[in-house]
């Protein structure tokens, strides 16, 4: 498994949409962000920043602010409605319209007993935390003009609203303001636009920082009313900001891709008089900052960026996040890519003097219905959350958050698709779809970590049996892995708990001891059935399904140890793949590397060379064989979303270049630079 012959697919043109808003959960170590598409995403920073949990959007539903309260996630949007969502089914638990218009802002007070919704028409609208839902409680004085932003004073019985030209504090128990503060609108060329107040935060010691449109960061006396001081960051927009715990620094973003960061200093050394300083600025992004968070030592900066999506700050640690969904298919050669409101299918087939080429196969969008002979379109469909194809390309299935479909695919001389029309009741949703090798069967898991098991033929859909765990875990799976002779079935969940079904007898054969970081890729080998997991923090497992146990290989490893330049990588290993003819051999890939793991080699230590490719191309026959460990790695193909094999054992390396996505961003805003 040293040299293939590669198939390279730069054709999947996937946009990941901007991040709008962002909150951070420092009891669970939790980041949720939410995109323009309504989608959001939760990321476990105590788990290597793993994007835990993706929830997907809708047309109809717009996400302006999300706010988490405890356990619970909150968003707010410009449909006017506050959304609480259900967690461990991954959808909308509830909605509750505001009646003031579209909602640009939503904040909960430290108590965590009240949320604040800033509208459209000037209100500000408390609503009561209660055990299972939220209820209307009471409006503040309604003012003139939209509310653009809220921050609650630690007491809870202040709040600061940023709205056009002025920021206005309000009592909460009284439901007046107490203090009305204009903000400048800044050159003169700019006196006749109105400055939008754009973030606000309320410091414990009664101080307001506020950014708006005019490129000012401004710290406010909300006891007297009055400017303290003014800073200057930015000749456009200041659309971002995020304080620090302790309240000692803060930092901003521009609509110019900038992050300036702000500290509280003394103003002599060894002085008590202290002001806030402008320390740092950082240009992680070549478009809008749009959403910021500080966390200890590190900064989350989110927005429509060019190189990084959303990236650590100060630890220098970059996290991509690319929703989507590519499966390779060695029977019929086929490629599914999933995008959040429609699927395409492409083959691969032969062309006249050019060898092989991919074909488009089809295109499916989840916004029409089929009635007679033409497609419908439809608006406020659920964006897809997940789909699959079968290994001989009859079949192609894909659900929403609300309902499940499938049809049969048939790719003859003509491209024909039917969808199914009587589907078992039990398949409403689901978090995971996956195809049994011989294609006869589908696997759904559904809610409570339940698989459902269908047989799949000619003249119908049939519910075999539903799969639960012992555990009573109610979180949801994200990995199914099916053995090559439809024996055993695997099932992950979020808890970390890997499951392992008998698909024979239809009943549970064991669990793989809980490890405690959660798994990102797992398969099962195709002639030994064991089951290969990576988690997270990138550790190895190897477990004999059929022994109940560790294998050797795996102890092993855990005795041993990974290699820490392995450990170090910051992107998930996302999937697993075997080789046919070795079955020594398995392939990992993340997003800028692949590697090819030999079991029958010695693993590498710290003291080793790891990136030993170069060093072993010059070495002779029996010097490499002293030097040679089991790691093999890859980063030719960078930015990749898939790996695969086909039948003939050649390569399948899909990829989406940052290049290709920038090109397709709007223009950013120009900078003047010297000598241009």
């Amino acid at each position: 498994m040293g040299e293939f012959k590669v198939h390279r697919v730069r054709f999947f043109g996937y946009m990941p949409s901007g991040i709008r808003c962002m909150s951070f959960n420092e009891r669970a170590e939790r980041l949720a962000l939410g995109r323009l598409d309504g989608t959001l995403e939760i990321f476990n920073f105590k788990d290597s920043f793993y994007q835990e949990k993706v929830i997907p959007g809708n047309d109809s539903r717009s996400v302006e602010a999300v706010c988490w309260v405890a356990e619970r996630l909150f968003t707010a949007g410009l449909n006017g409605e506050i959304t609480e969502y259900d967690l461990e089914n991954l959808c909308p638990k509830y909605s509750l319209d505001a009646f003031g218009g579209p909602i640009w802002t939503v904040a909960c007070n430290a108590q965590g007993t009240h949320l604040a919704v800033g509208c459209e028409d000037g209100s500000i609208k408390l609503f009561e935390i209660l055990p299972e839902k939220i209820r209307f409680e009471r409006n503040l004085d309604r003012q003139k003009g939209r509310v653009l932003s809220l921050s609650w004073h630690e007491s809870g019985t202040r709040i600061a609203a940023g709205m056009l030209d002025m920021i206005r504090i309000f009592d909460v128990q009284s439901g007046h303001a107490t203090h009305r503060m204009l903000v400048d609108r800044g050159v003169s060329g700019m006196r006749n636009h109105e400055c939008v107040v754009w973030c606000v935060a309320f410091l414990s010691d009664l101080t307001v920082i506020s950014t708006d449109s005019s490129g000012k960061v401004q710290v406010w006396n909300a006891a007297m009313g009055i400017l303290s001081s003014t800073h200057l960051v930015s000749k456009s927009d200041v659309l971002s900001l995020a304080v620090s715990k302790d309240e000692s620094s803060f930092v901003v973003g521009t609509s110019e891709g900038t992050v300036v960061q702000f500290q509280f200093l003394a103003n002599i050394l060894g002085g008590d008089e202290k002001a806030w300083v402008r320390t740092k600025t950082f240009k992680p992004h070549t478009h809008d900052v749009r959403a910021l968070a500080e966390i200890g030592t590190a900064v989350v900066s989110g927005g429509q960026s060019v190189l990084q999506d959303l990236q650590l700050l100060f630890l220098c640690h970059a996290l991509l996040s690319y929703r989507l969904n590519t499966t390779n298919f060695p029977c019929a050669g086929m490629l599914l890519f999933q995008f959040p409101a429609q699927l395409e299918v492409w083959r691969l087939g032969e062309s006249e003097g050019r060898g092989e080429i991919w074909a488009f196969v089809y295109y499916l969008s989840n916004h029409h219905c089929l009635k007679g002979e033409k497609w419908i379109p439809f608006q406020g469909e659920d964006h897809i959350s997940c789909s699959a194809i079968s290994p001989c390309g009859g079949w192609l299935a894909y659900s929403t958050v609300s309902s499940l479909r499938v049809y049969r695919l048939q790719c003859d001389e003509h491209v024909s698709i039917s969808k199914v029309p009587k589907l078992p009741k039990v398949l409403r949703s689901a978090h995971q779809l996956s195809f049994s090798d011989d294609s006869s069967k589908l696997f759904a898991a559904s809610t409570h970590s339940m698989v459902h098991v269908i047989s799949l033929s000619q003249s119908e859909c049939k519910h075999l049996h539903t799969f639960k765990p012992k555990s009573g875990s109610t979180e949801p799976v994200h990995l199914l892995a099916a053995s090559k002779d439809g024996k055993w079935l695997a099932a992950a969940n979020r808890g970390c708990e890997i499951h392992i079904y008998n698909l024979h007898k239809l009943k549970p054969h064991c669990t793989v001891p809980i490890y405690g970081s959660c798994p990102t890729a797992m398969g099962i080998h195709p002639t030994s059935n064991n089951l290969l997991m990576v988690h997270a923090d990138r550790q190895i497992f190897e477990y004999s399904i059929v022994e109940k146990q560790y294998t050797d290989w795996s102890r092993r490893v855990q005795r041993e140890g990974l290699h820490k330049l392995w450990l170090e990588r910051d992107t998930p290993v996302t999937h697993v793949t075997f080789n046919p003819r070795n079955a020594a051999q398995f392939m990992l890939h993340d997003t800028y590397m692949f590697c090819i793991i030999d079991q029958s080699l010695p693993l590498p230590d710290n003291k080793c060379q790891f990136y030993n490719q170069i060093t072993l191309k010059s070495l002779s026959e029996q010097e490499r064989l002293s030097h040679a460990h089991a790691f093999k790695m890859c980063t030719k193909y960078q930015h990749l979303l898939f790996l695969g094999l086909l039948d003939d054992e050649s390569l399948v390396v899909v990829q989406r270049p940052l290049t290709d996505i920038a090109s397709q961003l709007p223009a950013p805003v120009r900078l003047k630079k010297f000598a241009t």
